[in-house]
């Protein structure tokens, strides 16, 4: 079994900053992909942002680039979304996934698409307030 685990979150104003941390344990593979996605109220849920497993390769959703960063931990095990020049629009649950069947050391287009992902946290809510 993988368990993901997701810490931080809250509620901040505009233009706050947010550090979101996602830890993966358990019967993990060598090498995964980890990510986050969020869920906003009456939306779907979407893909926010990725990284491989030594950290060479990330994505960003357009909403996100240049204010959000996607980090691995030391350990690898852990990663981490520093989250700065919040917005309103960034108000969602934000969910933590891992890829624990990669093809590779690499974040392909088709983990855009929740069914890449193998493992699911369990969210924590984000809020911003304007």
């Amino acid at each position: 079994q993988v368990q993901v685990v997701e810490t931080g979150g809250g509620s901040v104003q505009t233009g706050a900053s947010l550090r979101l941390s996602c830890t993966a344990s358990g019967r993990t593979s060598s090498s995964y992909i980890m990510g986050w996605f969020r869920h906003a109220p009456g939306e779907a849920r979407k893909f926010v942002a990725a990284i491989s497993w030594t950290g060479s390769s990330t994505y960003y959703a357009d909403s996100v680039k240049g204010r959000f960063t996607i980090s691995r931990g030391d350990a690898k095990n852990t990663v981490y979304l520093q989250m700065d020049s919040l917005k309103p629009e960034d108000t969602a649950v934000y969910t933590c996934a891992a890829d624990v069947s990669p093809r590779g050391d690499y974040v392909y287009r088709e983990h855009l698409d929740e069914q890449a992902w193998t493992h699911w946290g369990q969210g924590t809510q984000v809020t911003v307030s304007s």
